[in-house]
């Protein structure tokens, strides 16, 4: 099915470095909103380098060491325009970025924050797990309804303006979890992260894991006639 959005794969790289690229999507997309003409969404995948992220609501209590024993560690941190809380991104975990104008799909934020959910959904149904949604907690979670096994596995956060969206996801498939101590992820103090690795018990194939990704990706935001 012919996507109706572009594909840009950024491999490993910086969240410094990945910021002004998938910035400079999202102004191009405002600005031919602006001239009423239909500019190009983009679906941007990477791996980070270690990094924690704020969101514009989030609380520094959230994260449970000095910023400056972070540097220590090899961590970076920002401050980011986008909703949510506090998350980690890091290698073997995909990190998904879509610039979207929404108008193409005839979707309002909501809608497509459940759509994104929904393509985490049915990812993690290909490898035999149930994805569930928890309300209130924006995200995929395995077990959310049972006492002490919530456990996180995508969690989302986006920014949006005259519906057209940026940031995203952040899918967990080969993930190092321990990072997930130095923060109260997302806010939540009485729920775990997993990943793609720790539920089936061994590393997972990643380039696979993006491909499939990404073919889901293209059934749920398909190309749609302008006629």
């Amino acid at each position: 099915m012919e996507s109706g959005f572009s594909y840009v794969d950024l491999g490993r790289i910086a969240y410094a470095d990945a910021l002004p690229l998938q910035t400079a999507a999202f102004e191009a997309l405002l600005a031919a909103k602006a001239k009423e003409m239909t500019g190009e969404s983009q679906l941007f995948f990477c791996e980070h380098d270690p990094v924690l992220t704020i969101g514009k609501s989030g609380k520094e209590s959230n994260l449970l060491i000095p910023e400056a024993s972070l540097r220590e560690r090899g961590v970076s941190f920002y401050h980011v325009n986008r909703g949510g809380d506090i998350t980690y991104h890091g290698p073997g975990q995909i990190t998904g970025y879509p610039v979207f104008d929404l108008t193409y799909w005839s979707l309002g934020l909501r809608q497509y924050i459940e759509r994104l959910e929904e393509v985490v959904i049915r990812f993690l149904a290909h490898y035999g797990l149930k994805g569930e949604r928890l309300p209130g907690a924006t995200g995929v979670w395995l077990d959310p309804y049972v006492k002490g096994r919530a456990r996180k596995i995508c969690a989302i956060g986006v920014k949006s303006s005259r519906f057209v969206t940026m940031h995203g996801f952040a899918l967990n498939i080969n993930t190092d979890l321990s990072y997930f101590r130095l923060i109260n992820p997302c806010g939540f103090t009485d729920k775990g992260v997993t990943s793609l690795a720790m539920e089936l018990g061994e590393p997972q194939d990643f380039e696979l894991a993006k491909e499939r990704l990404l073919g889901i990706f293209s059934e749920l935001f398909p190309a749609v006639s302008q006629d």
